[in-house]
């Protein structure tokens, strides 16, 4: 084992541009998921602050909004350059607090650079339209405007790129935001908001806030200096945030849970499907929403399929994420290891066969082996709950029609994947998956040019792309008669 370095992240709120502890002093303990160390103290939001947040919000958005898209573009881009040349040390916080190896976190942190950079540029080009008259002397014109405060609520697998397109996206835009991350990874946050404060940014367009999240939801969302709300998290907990929206009518962005269908058809590149697959369910230990948790494997791949992936996965390193060589790290918390083991008992009792793993690592952290389960029935508790865990569930199907159905079959649509050599098998394939976003032979379904987003119970909105601008942009119609 490596020398491990120290969590050097004071963990404040950011309330009007100053760096606080809460003001009641309730607070809860950051631990590391590899080492059960305690990190730091992460502070709670009292009310009181909280309404300070919020009261900030409305000055900053009126600051922030009157400044050209120049003027927040320049700022942004520092922000995203401090971001960017602290990127190994954010990448250790990240590491430490979350348990990814560092050759994911790291990059993490630089997509949180490119992200910024992204939604600079692109608030430059919020633009409306010109649209003729039916009238002489008129002039009609769509303008597009910063939609006004956010509050936004992001989720501990994605410490830093969670986080990063919802300021990113709502600054761009022109808006101010209130963000609560994760009381799990917080340092993070903590981190990147700083980047933001000293690139310049004006009090009260930025605030960060932490504590109980039922709590922190009902407060902010009660206002009705909020206009829009942005979450990152589970389904259950997205209906809960839209129904506390509704009553001020807030606008909703909601990235909700998945549960990924693979498809890997019979003509399909076996070795290179499942080196891909292997890489990207073990990544953050199958703590990410579009990892692949439902493998349909073509009955004429299958046996060799399941052979190699069961290899492949055998072969990978588990430690913590600070380890050279790590590539795979802990669960987020001891109570997700519970809930793998029940998951796999309940499939092997309904007649799934165990091929690798199973079971925990160790006695100390939070680890738990790659798993691969082989012939796994439809009525296992595992092909219709997601398992947010390093669990493999892998069976076969024979038609075209036959993988589509059991496919779709769950009320969630996030990410799907396909695997095949033919370009006409992939375009039928895509047209027929009910899911917002479809990556074919490869994984990479997200950028921060690209829309990213759900359908149906994995919710509804966009970020990223321009479709993430335009998320926290509202439309007005302006008709003018010219003076005769």
């Amino acid at each position: 084992m490596t020398d491990l370095p120290k969590y050097d992240e004071t963990i404040e709120l950011l309330i009007d541009g100053v760096w606080c502890q809460g003001s009641d002093g309730k607070s809860e303990t950051l631990e590391n998921p590899a080492t059960g160390e305690a990190l730091a103290t992460v502070p709670h939001a009292s009310d009181a602050d909280l309404a300070r947040a919020l009261e900030a919000s409305q000055r900053g958005f009126k600051l922030w909004k009157a400044m050209t898209a120049q003027a927040r573009y320049t700022l942004m881009m520092k922000a995203a350059d401090l971001i960017e040349a602290r990127k190994e040390r954010i990448g250790r916080l990240l590491t430490m607090e979350n348990g990814k190896p560092l050759a994911e976190a790291v990059p993490e942190v630089q997509f949180a650079a490119d992200a910024t950079r992204w939604y600079a540029e692109e608030g430059k080009r919020a633009y409306g339209r010109i649209v003729p008259a039916r009238m002489a002397n008129v002039r009609q014109m769509v303008l597009k405007e910063p939609v006004g405060p956010v509050v936004a609520f992001a989720a501990w697998n994605f410490p830093s790129s969670n986080v990063i397109r919802k300021i990113a996206g709502a600054l761009g835009a022109g808006c101010s935001i209130i963000i609560k991350p994760a009381e799990e990874t917080p340092g993070t946050a903590v981190a990147i908001a700083r980047c933001f404060q000293e690139a310049g940014l004006p009090a009260g367009v930025l605030n960060v806030v932490f504590g109980a999240p039922a709590h922190v939801s009902r407060v902010l969302l009660a206002s009705p200096i909020p206009k829009a709300v942005t979450l990152t998290g589970s389904t259950a907990v997205g209906k809960e945030l839209a129904r506390l929206s509704a009553d001020t009518l807030k606008r909703c962005t909601m990235e909700l849970g998945g549960h990924a269908p693979v498809i890997v058809h019979g003509d399909a590149d076996l070795d290179l499907a499942a080196r891909t697959l292997v890489a990207f369910k073990f990544r953050n230990a199958g703590q990410v929403c579009t990892s692949p948790t439902r493998f349909f494997v073509h009955e004429s791949l299958y046996h060799p399929f399941v052979e190699r992936f069961v290899k492949l996965a055998s072969e990978l390193k588990v430690g913590n994420g600070l380890d050279a060589g790590t590539q795979m790290g802990p669960m987020i918390a001891r109570r997700r290891l519970a809930a793998m083991e029940e998951l796999v008992n309940d499939a092997v009792a309904k007649g799934a066969e165990l091929k690798l793993g199973g079971r925990r690592i160790g006695n100390q952290g939070h680890f738990f082996a790659p798993t691969v389960l082989a012939n796994v029935p439809a009525d296992a508790a595992i092909m219709s709950n997601e398992p947010f865990g390093p669990i493999a569930p892998i069976t076969s199907f024979s038609s075209f029609d036959e993988v589509i159905e059991r496919a779709n079959a769950l009320p969630y649509g996030l990410a799907s994947f396909v695997f095949t050599r033919s370009g006409a098998l992939a375009a039928r394939t895509e047209e027929a998956l009910d899911a917002g976003l479809v990556g074919v032979n490869h994984m990479a379904v997200s950028t921060p040019e690209t829309p990213f987003g759900g359908v149906n119970e994995s919710g509804y909105g966009s970020e990223s792309g321009i479709e993430g601008l335009d998320a926290f942009l509202r439309t007005k119609f302006v008709t003018e008669l010219a003076a005769l």
